[in-house]
């Protein structure tokens, strides 16, 4: 506490206790010049060794109440005073000469969970602040205090000047913070976490805070359980003097094969000091934690290097470099090993993929599969980078035959051999499982220029922007699996009279298939419709106008469009049945449209290209 000396004017208003409710001007008072300011500020916590580990800091308090004493403790009414929420100062004037005492109470955050009383006082010896004896919770909001002594006096200079001085004043917290830290040995333990629970053992703690700063009251003693989500810090009152804090955290897992596992440790916190953090360390030992299995659920999303590929926002420079963006439709999930040793998962899908069980069969290991990691779901377009546990320390694996083995770390080298494999019940998994012959697309801008409003057009073509990438993806997703339909063999069978080249001689059904379902890669753009021209293929290329793009999924005649160019990418001509044909205009494009429930991508709800703001008006 500082001792202060203010000169001050005499004998102004009277006001009593403030809050920051109340208003006050002081324009027409001499601001400055005749009154008394006090600017609130915060000190950092203390850690649990006294050193402070937050700075002062401006208040920012959500409510402010003060009171001014006399020397006898006495509350002085006959002062006009209020507080400036807007620079975190109380402003006083009316004071005569004589010794004052200031005191602060303030609270930052909600405080009508902690059902406190806020008592009106004649006397700083009194109640001021009461929490309930029987809260049984931790509090939800943060209470400052401050008391500053200070002293008013007429000057000696006869001149009628007086002169004002600024004070700050730092509030520490009567509260005192406990954050609990889990400690694990196996990160992925974690990611299997349903619930933690911290249950107190007969805590007893300060109830009452006396307007002088003494502390009084105690708890009945009663705790409710504290379920600790992402944040593990809570506030409560200091315990009382010659108590401490102890208790059980009752943790909780549920792996990737539904096994429950739950475990209890307990804790002993000798105190709890105002405005301090006690950090209680928690070692979680588990029976997992030599589990080489990379356990990734959302939480592991948002704390790992993890990214979306085919974003709005993704440059052009990469998502038309074939190195960086290119997939076979039939391994959608592209799974590898970096030098560094990560493992890398990259989805080219626009639906998620859920329950899915990643094996590895790793020659240094031994010659079966082995569960390697376990993803309850991968977003659309998912971009993953993991460190294994294998690389780490050394493991103990199930086989998929159920045999238990020990295996000493891996190099990067070592698991860069890995053959992988997936199961999943997820019935999307099954639909994406049945592209058997798969085509390898990537995509270009053929001159075009997407940072322009228009596109950029060269040609025939215009810079294709992520959002009709995605929508690709979804069609050659589609039609690689359509050509393993049994029902769309069966049509072709059905309609012989149908397939013919550019000769008109006809093409067997066999060759239909074999040309459908050849290993292809194709360069993918955006056809500009200047010109006229709706979509442009070759053996090699394909491209189709924005409108096709969005509406193949239930426009017949947009459909009839990309099956046109999948015919010259089949080799065909505008005199054969698979472009201005009933191959690409009966065939093909109403099978497509009535069977969309079945295929992989069966709505372009999941896309909703058309209420993209990034495509082209």
């Amino acid at each position: 506490m500082k001792k202060i000396t203010i000169f001050t004017l005499l004998g102004l208003l009277l006001m009593a206790s403030c809050t920051n409710d109340d208003s006050f001007d002081g324009s027409n008072t001499g601001v400055g010049r005749t009154g008394i300011r006090f600017r609130l500020k915060e000190s950092g916590y203390a850690g649990d060794h006294g050193a402070r580990v937050g700075s002062v800091s401006t208040g920012d308090y959500d409510k402010v109440f003060f009171h001014i004493a006399d020397a006898e403790g006495d509350i002085v009414t006959a002062v006009r005073a209020a507080y400036d929420a807007s620079t975190s100062e109380i402003y006083a004037e009316g004071l005569h000469e004589g010794d004052y005492t200031l005191v602060v109470l303030a609270i930052k955050g909600d405080e009508t969970g902690d059902r406190i009383t806020v008592n009106d006082i004649s006397n700083i010896r009194e109640e001021w602040l009461a929490f309930p004896p029987n809260l049984h919770k931790p509090l939800e909001a943060e209470y400052f205090y401050s008391l500053t002594p200070f002293e008013v006096r007429r000057t000696t200079s006869g001149d009628g000047e007086y002169i004002s001085i600024d004070q700050d004043i730092v509030q520490d917290r009567i509260v005192g913070r406990m954050d609990f830290n889990f400690v694990y040995s196996n990160r992925y333990v974690e990611n299997a976490v349903t619930e933690r629970r911290i249950r107190l053992s007969e805590p007893r703690f300060r109830t009452s805070l006396n307007g002088d700063g003494t502390l009084g009251g105690i708890s009945d003693g009663m705790m409710d359980d504290i379920l600790a989500g992402e944040n593990h810090s809570y506030f409560f009152m200091p315990i009382v003097e010659g108590t401490q804090v102890e208790g059980t955290i009752v943790h909780t897992t549920i792996d990737y094969l539904s096994e429950k596992n739950v475990l209890d440790f307990d804790f002993r916190q000798t105190e709890v000091m105002p405005n301090h953090i006690h950090t209680v360390e928690v070692p979680v030992k588990h029976p997992d934690d030599m589990s080489p299995l990379m356990y990734i659920t959302r939480a592991a999303y948002d704390k790992g290097e993890h990214s979306i590929i085919l974003s709005d926002s993704e440059r052009k420079e990469v998502y038309t470099d074939k190195t960086q963006r290119s997939f076979t439709t039939s391994e959608p999930l592209q799974l590898s090993v970096g030098d560094d040793g990560r493992f890398h998962a990259r989805f080219y899908s626009p639906i998620p993929l859920r329950d899915v069980t990643v094996r590895a069969k790793i020659p240094a290991v031994g010659n079966e599969y082995f569960d390697f990691a376990y993803f309850d779901s991968i977003p659309a377009f998912a971009d993953f980078f993991e460190h294994t546990p294998l690389i780490e320390r050394s493991s103990i694996c199930r086989t998929e035959s159920g045999r238990i083995i020990s295996v000493p770390a891996l190099t990067a080298a070592d698991i860069q051999e890995a053959d992988f494999k997936l199961v999943s019940s997820d019935p999307y998994f099954e639909k994406l499982t049945g592209i058997k012959h798969g085509w390898t697309i990537y995509w270009g801008l053929f001159n075009g220029d997407p940072d322009q409003e228009n596109g950029g057009p060269v040609g025939n073509w215009m810079g294709i922007r992520p959002v009709h990438i995605r929508e690709s993806v979804a069609f050659f997703l589609n039609f690689t699996y359509l050509i393993d339909m049994d029902d769309h063999e069966r049509i072709l069978h059905e309609n012989l009279d149908k397939l013919y080249d550019d000769d008109g001689k006809p093409v067997t059904v066999e060759r239909v298939l074999a040309q459908m379902r050849q290993a292809r890669t194709i360069q993918v753009g955006l056809v500009w419709p200047g010109n006229g021209v709706a979509g442009l293929g070759s053996p090699m290329v394909f491209g189709a106008w924005q409108h096709a793009w969005f509406s193949h999924y239930t426009d017949r005649t947009q459909c009839s469009y990309m099956f046109h160019e999948l015919g010259h990418v089949m080799g065909y001509g505008h005199s054969s049945s698979f472009t201005y044909g009933p191959w690409a205009e009966q065939l093909m494009n109403n099978f497509y449209v009535d069977n969309l429930f079945r295929m992989p991508v069966d709505s372009p709800d999941y896309l909703d290209s058309k209420s993209n703001p990034n495509i082209y008006k």
